[in-house]
């Protein structure tokens, strides 16, 4: 099968994934054979990305497709593939596409064992299920993970997705996706942490606020690293913590609180370990945010 060849594409799973990729697939000049869809929810993504592409039973999709995406979430796509490979579906030289970001080919050894050639092609860009998505394909990076002799066939799928190809070895996949959440989903529950914090005290649309500030760290963080770190931790500014901490003692919003304990400790380590700040103030903001006693630092300048 050459990479360049039209294909038949049917979706397992109409979640927000699946029906974008087929969408960009289809526009790429393959024809979308069939899409699995299990609310009206999915239903509606189908009808909307995808007009015209009959919904059928997961058997049958699989019958009828050349490549199969497997877009249903992670816990489920190992009892997916296996369930289909017990009812015999798997096709000899099909290919079979999952795009978790933590699962390697494992999860697709069923298909595997039945002559199916497993890729794994994971869009490191979240998806609201629109197509709204379909354009922030163009320059996406995707991990890929594939069997040498395929690699080929999957960068060139990610290049008619519009996207990036980069090779993420199987045993780096766990932590290639850990990374990526830690950045991206906890950066939501973070801003919106922040956002609930400002409405306590009275601010009304406290994102507007915030947008211009993010978007500078963002942006000096992606171009310097933590070279663009600033704030009163870096300045070893440890009245201002204390402050802080009492003042969110008295919003009453714990887990934020909590967050700005946590991560207020791990910026005095990290700017103890770079020099920004001396050992001893980083101390004692370590004693403010871990009352409880920190373990304190222990970087090697400490322990010399």
């Amino acid at each position: 099968m050459s990479p360049g060849a039209r294909l038949g594409v049917g979706v397992i799973g109409a979640g927000r994934v699946g029906p974008v990729l087929a969408n960009a697939l289809r526009a790429a000049g393959h024809a979308v054979v069939g899409v699995t869809s299990t609310s009206e929810h999915s239903q509606e993504r189908v009808e909307a990305l995808l007009p015209g592409v009959p919904v059928l039973d997961a058997d049958e999709v699989v019958r009828r497709a050349e490549v199969v995406l497997v877009t249903v979430p992670d816990d489920a796509i190992g009892p997916v593939v296996e369930g289909l490979a017990r009812l015999g579906c798997w096709q000899v030289g099909q290919l079979v596409i999952h795009t978790s970001g933590v699962h390697a080919l494992d999860a697709l050894e069923p298909a595997r064992v039945a002559g199916a050639i497993p890729l794994a092609i994971h869009p490191a860009m979240t998806f609201t299920g629109t197509s709204v998505d379909v354009a922030r394909l163009q320059g996406c990076p995707f991990a890929v993970t594939a069997p040498g002799p395929v690699l080929p066939i999957a960068q060139a799928l990610v290049v008619e997705l519009g996207g990036e190809p980069f090779v993420v070895p199987p045993a780096d996949r766990a932590a290639y996706h850990a990374a990526l959440t830690h950045g991206a989903n906890h950066l939501v529950t973070l801003v919106a942490q922040a956002e609930r914090l400002l409405a306590a005290t009275g601010i009304e649309e406290p994102g507007r606020l915030l947008g211009p500030l993010l978007t500078a760290a963002l942006d000096g963080v992606l171009d310097d690293g933590e070279a663009r770190l600033t704030g009163p931790v870096v300045r070893g500014d440890v009245g201002t913590v204390r402050t802080h901490l009492e003042a969110l003692a008295e919003l009453g919003i714990a887990d934020g609180e909590a967050s700005y304990r946590h991560l207020a400790a791990v910026t005095a380590r990290r700017a103890a370990e770079n020099g920004r700040i001396p050992a001893e103030v980083a101390e004692e903001i370590l004693g403010l945010c871990e009352p409880a006693g920190a373990a304190g630092l222990t970087h090697e300048e400490d322990r010399a």
